[in-house]
């Protein structure tokens, strides 16, 4: 299957029933004080048949603010930036943030390739990604007025990798930064294992400027790469803007809130000390997106969040 891990991997990179919830419930829901996010990612497969019904299901649901990625269309979901800002915000959504590729995409071993609207398998290789196309990525993104742009994923496989990696980082970081935007760098579980006797993830966070460089915490791949979350947040206090909230079991299979180990709950009394700021929920390549986005909603909202 071709999971977010998998699908980005090697680049460097690289049942609508559910969706209404009882009056009493949605009622508890919306009275929780802090916004919910959803990475767009986890609807991927459906999201560009109809752009605007799979938003105003995710507002349905309860949640409040977007996280965007690529998809099957150009663009953004076959907009400008400028378009899906105004799309976002006349459902009552708040755009927050944009995931870019770190570097030219490659599709890893045994993979497959989503199939498109045509029954074909989608082409990515003209995705745009920091190495080659970081002026105009940021500049789309100052333009749609999103606060963060997160790399996805870099290449961390070498040494080499890892040091043209942190250079491709800090002039995007550089240009966010004149631009008045934050750039983040998002993690699966392959930073954390060593290259050289060397954590990638900690190079990152070591070498490049604290404010050119803030982090989006993948809750499911700390956890699978068993990184002590509370223990990051105090050593980088305030780095940690964004999280992405998912569950994951032992065997690695990825799903909604609730059905795996991550343990939320401490990583969410601590989360003020990463200073945390925004929670997207995602799901790679689910059964049904909503039902798993909507599970996911239940359990934070039960825990607090």
């Amino acid at each position: 299957m071709l999971n977010r891990r998998n699908f980005l991997k090697s680049s460097g990179v690289i049942g609508l029933s559910a969706l209404f919830l009882p009056q009493a419930e949605a009622a508890l829901f919306n009275a929780a004080n802090h916004p919910l996010g959803v990475q767009l990612y986890t609807l991927f497969n459906t999201i560009d048949a109809d752009v605007k019904g799979s938003l105003k299901k995710l507002a349905a649901i309860g949640y409040k603010e977007i996280e965007s990625a690529f998809s099957k269309q150009p663009g953004y979901y076959g907009m400008t930036p400028k378009q899906f800002a105004a799309l976002c915000k006349s459902l009552g959504l708040s755009w927050k943030s944009h995931h870019v590729l770190g570097a030219p995409f490659k599709l890893p071993p045994g993979a497959k390739m989503p199939l498109g609207a045509d029954g074909k398998p989608i082409k990515l290789s003209a995705v745009k990604n920091l190495k080659y196309n970081m002026q105009e990525l940021v500049d789309q993104a100052a333009e749609g007025g999103v606060p963060f742009l997160v790399c996805a994923n870099t290449p961390t496989a070498t040494t080499a990798e890892i040091k043209s990696s942190i250079d491709v980082l800090t002039k995007t970081g550089e240009a966010c930064k004149k631009a008045g935007l934050q750039l983040c760098y998002h993690n699966h579980d392959m930073e954390f294992k060593a290259v050289d006797g060397k954590l990638p993830y900690n190079m990152l966070l070591d070498e490049i400027n604290p404010e050119l460089l803030k982090m989006e915490l993948d809750l499911a791949w700390a956890t699978k790469a068993k990184v002590d979350i509370p223990a990051m947040f105090a050593k980088h206090a305030g780095r940690f803007p964004l999280l992405h909230v998912k569950d994951i079991t032992a065997n690695s299979v990825l799903g909604p809130v609730g059905s795996g180990i991550v343990d939320f709950k401490t990583v969410f009394a601590n989360a003020a000390v990463g200073g945390v700021k925004h929670y997207f929920v995602e799901h790679d390549m689910p059964k049904d997106a909503y039902a798993s986005l909507t599970q996911s909603y239940k359990a934070l909202r039960a825990m607090g969040l």
